[in-house]
Parts: structure tokens; sequence; C-alpha cells
């Protein structure tokens, strides 16, 4: 079975081609990177209408890089899957509208996955090996949040962050200190000349559960910054990413330790940051811990994620309908699994 994945949540264009046993044939991602660079964040109209120039190229880049032609009478792939929430709705639009149009004329399933499943599935592409349960650590620029993961599928949400996403604050900070966007690397590549222990920023929560919070963090930056104008923006970077990397260890270490977990999971986008992977390998090898972590490329929004998860659901679940429509709200659960612990 071959599924060719699609990915429009935001400002990454994806496409993809996945078989059954997880084997990525292609992975093609063009980034919007320089259209938002100079607004900050990503603007949502601007999004959709990128989305809408570089998706057919795209998925056709995907298709002739899996090997795969059109052929009369023959459809290339034998099921379409693109994310269809959370995110932007208008770029959510263009690309399961696309899915389904081809669905329909390749008379082939259409699935319709929830993005942050995708997350999941992206590192049992990388790590087929392991043992259930384990913990995902999923954070990204729109979600941060801890799962419970018995098996490709069945999740139970353990904690979640009660106001900013940590990579939300990542570019919020970046934002504020100037240093361009995305927020994310631009911390990273500052934080390397930087002293983490040069402010004592907090770490909210730390001890209390498996929520999580970031917003009383990046007020920290901010109030630290205007006490001391003249402080090295690498020092500021260097604290703030260290904040976030105890934080998100400490609550995963301890999220593994109450569910029995074999290992943990990094997910999202801010699993490329290299401190964070840094600092759960040597806290995972202290703790007889296994550690999956997707290479970055599948760390950040992709279609091979999409297309993974979209074959799991085929053969679990079925295809969805090609009235499916697109659920752009934060709040769109995994709801046939997702369960608070």
């Amino acid at each position: 079975m071959l599924v060719l994945g699609i990915e429009t949540s935001c400002d990454e264009t994806a496409a993809a081609v996945v078989d059954e046993a997880g084997t990525i044939r292609s992975s093609v991602v063009s980034s919007q990177v320089d259209v938002h660079a100079r607004y900050g964040g990503v603007v949502p109209e601007l999004a959709s209408r990128a989305h809408l120039a570089l998706l057919p190229p795209v998925v056709g880049d995907a298709l002739h890089g899996a090997g795969l032609g059109a052929e009369p009478g023959r459809a290339p792939v034998d099921v379409v899957a693109a994310t269809v929430g959370p995110g932007l709705v208008g770029a959510l639009l263009v690309g399961s509208s696309l899915a389904k149009g081809l669905a329909m004329a390749w008379e082939v399933p259409f699935v319709g996955v929830n993005h942050l499943e995708g997350h999941c599935f992206a590192a049992l592409l990388d790590h087929l090996e392991l043992r259930w349960p384990v913990v995902v650590v999923l954070v990204s620029g729109g979600h941060t949040m801890l799962l419970a993961m018995d098996g490709p599928g069945r999740y139970r949400l353990l904690g979640q962050t009660l106001d900013d996403a940590a990579g939300e604050a990542f570019d919020k900070v970046a934002r504020f200190l100037g240093l361009g966007y995305p927020g994310g690397p631009a911390i990273e590549r500052t934080a390397k000349a930087g002293d983490p222990t040069a402010f004592a920023f907090p770490r909210a929560l730390l001890d209390q559960g498996f929520d999580l919070s970031f917003s009383g963090l990046k007020t920290a930056v901010v109030r630290a910054v205007r006490a001391r104008p003249d402080a090295s923006d690498a020092d500021v970077a260097a604290s703030f990413q260290q904040a976030v990397v105890d934080v998100l260890v400490a609550k995963g270490l301890r999220a593994a330790e109450a569910v029995g977990a074999s290992g943990i999971c990094l997910a999202g986008g801010v699993a490329a940051n290299g401190a964070l992977r840094a600092a759960f390998a040597d806290a995972c090898a202290a703790k007889g811990l296994a550690l999956a972590v997707p290479s970055r490329a599948m760390c950040t929004d992709n279609a091979a994620m999409v297309a993974a998860a979209g074959a799991w659901q085929l053969t679990h679940l079925g295809p969805s309908p090609l009235d499916q429509p697109a659920e752009p709200g934060a709040g769109l659960p995994l709801e046939r699994v997702l369960a608070r612990a």
C-alpha cells in the first residue's frame, strides 16, 4: 500500500509517499520562511496563497521522487491522506481540498489526519523497535503536551500547557530580542555563545503534576532585559532555553515513571532543538530509558508523518468521508482514543 500524504497546516507545503511498512519513498517540503520572516510570524492569508501556488508542484515532485507516474487507468497511490487540523483554516482547506480531489479522480480512499497524531507517528518512522508504552513529549509552535502512547493510535493525555506552547515562547522571546524568525533556530544559534546560568529564570510548575506553563517565563525574560538593557542576548537566550529544557525533561521523566514507560519519544518542531535533544539523551541514559528522537527533518512539519498516520488510520478505522471538514481550532482532539489519564 502506497500513501500520498499532504501537509499544509501552517507555513510548510509538504507532500510525501510512504508505504505500509513505514518506508519513506519520498518527502518534499517547501518552506515559506522567507515569505513570513519580514512580519515576524506566519500571516495566514499569505500562507494560504503560497500553498495554492506551491502544492501542485510539490505533490508532483513527491510522486516523481517515489518513482510514480501517471499511467492511464491506474492510480499512482492507494490512499491520499491530508492534515485536516489543527492549523490555519485557509491553509488546511488548500491541502485537504486537493487531497480529496485527487482521491476522487484516482478512485482511492481519502483519510483526514490529525496533525498532532502525525507528529506522534514521526518518531515511529525512525524508530520501529519501540516497546510500549512510551511517553511522547510533543513540543511545537502551537502545542505542548505529554502523552502516554500505548501503541500506534492509542494515546492518553497526561498534561499540556496551560498558556503558551514552548515553540510559541521561543518565537516571542526571539522577536523581543530582535533575533528574527523562526524563533526556535534563532534562539538556539544565539544561545551557543551564552551562559545558561546567567539569569535565574523561573521553571513554572516544575514539581507539580504534568501540566506546563511558559507564559511567566516569557514575561520574566522581558522584565530581565528591561532591567538590564546591557545584558548579552546570548546569555538571555541561553538562560531562557535552559529553563524550557529543564521543565520539559523533568516533566517527561516524571511522566515516564508514572506510566511505567519503556522510553520517551520527542515530537514536534521544538524537538529539533539540540540542547533539548542532548538533555533528554543524558537524562534517559541515566534512568535506563530508551529515547526515540526523530531526525530533524521529521520533527518539523512534513507529509511523511501524515502519510504514516493515514496508513494506520485506514487499516484500523477505514477512510474518511469526503465531506470531512477542516478543523482549525487547537481543541481538535484525538477523539477516538485520547483521554486524560
